[in-house]
């Protein structure tokens, strides 16, 4: 299905393939809520605690996406509003093959919020929202005489979701130790062991070179590796 420049769309990921499902009116506003957690640290003396980091929170999305197909007219041959509109709220149901329901993308041009983020966080930037529908209230506003929907409006909340490999390739957290350790497991590969770690399989060149590893393709298993630290901002 065709989108237009500049139109809104929703990605729905399905285990089969992904759909794209236009939206048929871009929404008028978007709203972006990011939160982190801090724990508030007590020492007797001192005029305020002291906040310690915790963990980041999901960012959550919320949009008001409206559907309309009383132009087809409001007799017999009338086009239901939900053969849009139920190709989001399908959004929520379990795919069979994930046991889950789907992961859900939210796109709309550029400039994207979060897309213009300063370089000391460039690799945290996001040209789209990317998360799961956790909400999804359909509101129902116009029917033919036989009861057809003909217009709706659906609230839709989004909540960010990646998973933990990815999670560590975008945050490329700085290492407080000058090494890492690890054991070989049997069968593990140093590219595989640099995909886990970094993301980027190519850099087994650097677990090699540290630990003077001649031939990579000859690694006994239980061997303990060092591997370099990743600085943040930085490729490991």
């Amino acid at each position: 299905m065709s989108v237009a420049p500049g139109q809104a769309k929703l990605v729905i990921y399905w285990r089969g393939a992904p759909v794209d499902v236009p939206c048929q009116y871009n929404p008028t506003e978007l709203q972006i809520e990011k939160a982190v957690q801090y724990a508030e640290i007590g020492i007797p003396g001192l005029a305020a605690p002291l906040q310690q980091f915790v963990r980041g929170q999901a960012r959550t999305l919320t949009a008001e996406l409206f559907f309309d197909t009383s132009d087809h007219g409001t007799g017999l041959e009338v086009k239901a509003v939900t053969e849009f509109t139920d190709k989001v709220v399908a959004a929520t149901c379990i795919d069979p093959d994930a046991h889950a329901p789907p992961i859900i993308e939210f796109f709309w041009g550029g400039g994207f919020p979060s897309s213009q983020l300063p370089d000391e966080v460039a690799q945290q930037r996001e040209s789209s929202f990317r998360g799961v529908l956790t909400t999804v209230r359909q509101n129902f506003t116009f029917f033919s005489r036989f009861g057809v929907p003909l217009r709706a409006k659906l609230n839709i909340t989004l909540k960010e979701y990646w998973e933990l490999s990815d999670q560590l390739v975008k945050l490329r957290l700085a290492s407080a130790d000058r090494t890492h350790a690890h054991v070989l497991k049997t069968g593990e590969t140093l590219s595989a062991l640099a995909g886990d770690q970094y993301g980027d399989a190519s850099d087994w060149r650097r677990i090699a070179e540290l630990n003077r590893i001649d031939d990579p393709r000859r690694l006994a298993p239980g061997a303990r590796l060092a591997l370099p630290a990743m600085t943040a901002g930085a490729e490991p």
